[in-house]
Order: structure tokens, then C-alpha cells, then sequence
């Protein structure tokens, strides 16, 4: 049931009640034993890691190491996190990529997954950054903590179309252009939009803005 479940996952199964019961009674029936007996197999011991060890090694997998778990979660930031904004999307690609590499997954994937996104996050609020000039990063820190509602009205569904819309759009449009943001300023970056709200992602995005505050000062 491990080499079965470990050719269609790619990893191991965590307990016995992730391998489908139709797939237990299928392979009971062909050994000719009750298929109750896989309810009574010890999930931690010196069997089961026998037994995972011969399954590696009929598919050519090794286990990971530290090293790997580092390479993985630059990889995640690198090339997959400006493409995929959710947990199980980037769980799903570090999977791929250690049955690719013929890697048996670590233990910690959500370890590996939050430091790849927490790398990605960093980079690219100091790329940001750092193609701000001081004039810009005062305006939208003046932006972002100033009491006029603009910030809010730039984020608001401008709603159905019509002339009057696209009137209040374009002076949307005419006020955000005095930022002075540089037309270049996601240059070198391969994201597309940033996701709003998301664990992990706002404390990130409190910490740079406190660095553009200090760099307006």
C-alpha cells in the first residue's frame, strides 16, 4: 500500500486513513487477507521505516535533508511564488518539484512553503523600495495615514459605467499620478498583483511601510 500510494502522491501516506478503503479491500483481495488487518499496521517503528526505505529505493527516491529543505524554499520564492498567491498552490507545486528531483518530501512542507513566500515577500517590498525617491515615499506615506478618504476611493469598485464614473475615474487617475511613482518601479519583478489580506502577508507590508516613513522623514 506505501509503494502504490507513494507512486500516485509522490510522499508517503501520514496514517491509514488516507489511503482510499476501495484501494485497501482491491489489494486485500489480491493477497487474500481481510482487509481489517491494514487497520492494525504500525505507523511509526522500525517496520515502517524499512519498509519506506524499500519503497525509495524500488522508485529511486532519497530522503531530504536540511540542505534540500533551504534549496526548496528559495526555489518556492524564486520561481513559483510570483505566480501562485495560495498555501495549497504552493504546496502543490514543492510536491512536484520533490518527485522531479526524486525527493521524498520533508515533514515540514507548511515550514518550507511560509519560509519561500516569507523570502518572495521581503525581495520584493525591498525592490520596491528601493526604487522609491524620497518625494515619492512621502506622498504615499501621506497617502496611506492621511484622513481625506483618497486611499479608500482609489481601492473602492468604481461600480457600473457611465460618464459620470469615468469623470470621478479619471480624476482618481489624475491625483494618483502625482506620486511620482516611476513608470519602472515593478521592473525586474515577476508579479502580477498582490493578493490582499493573507497571513503572513500584511505584518511584511507594515514593516516596509514604517521603512518608508523613515526614508520621507
Amino acid at each position: 500500500m506505501l509503494l502504490k500510494f507513494f507512486e500516485q502522491e509522490g510522499r508517503f501516506p501520514r496514517h491509514a486513513g488516507e489511503v482510499p478503503k476501495a484501494a485497501v479491500d482491491y489489494v486485500a483481495r489480491q493477497v487474500k487477507v481481510e482487509p481489517e488487518l491494514f487497520g492494525e499496521y504500525r505507523w511509526s517503528g522500525s517496520t515502517i521505516e524499512y519498509h519506506r526505505a524499500q519503497v525509495r529505493e524500488a522508485l529511486g527516491f532519497r530522503e531530504s535533508t536540511r540542505a534540500d529543505e533551504d534549496v526548496l524554499a528559495e526555489w518556492l520564492a524564486d520561481k513559483i511564488c510570483p505566480m501562485v498567491f495560495t498555501d495549497e498552490g504552493l504546496r502543490s507545486a514543492l510536491l512536484a518539484r520533490c518527485r522531479t528531483l526524486k525527493i521524498e518530501p520533508p515533514g515540514r512542507v507548511e515550514r518550507i512553503v511560509g519560509a519561500g513566500r516569507a523570502r518572495f515577500e521581503r525581495e520584493f517590498c525591498l525592490h520596491v523600495l528601493n526604487g522609491l525617491s524620497a518625494d515619492s515615499a512621502r506622498s504615499l506615506w501621506e497617502l496611506a495615514t492621511g484622513e481625506d478618504g483618497f486611499l479608500l476611493e482609489l481601492k473602492s469598485d468604481p461600480g457600473r459605467l457611465g460618464l459620470e464614473t469615468l469623470l470621478e475615474e479619471i480624476v482618481k487617475l489624475r491625483r494618483a499620478k502625482t506620486l511620482g511613482l516611476s513608470a519602472d518601479l515593478f521592473g525586474g519583478t515577476r508579479i502580477g498583483w498582490w493578493p490582499p489580506g493573507g497571513r503572513g502577508r500584511w505584518p511584511r507590508i507594515r514593516r516596509t511601510s514604517r521603512r518608508i516613513s523613515r526614508r520621507s522623514a
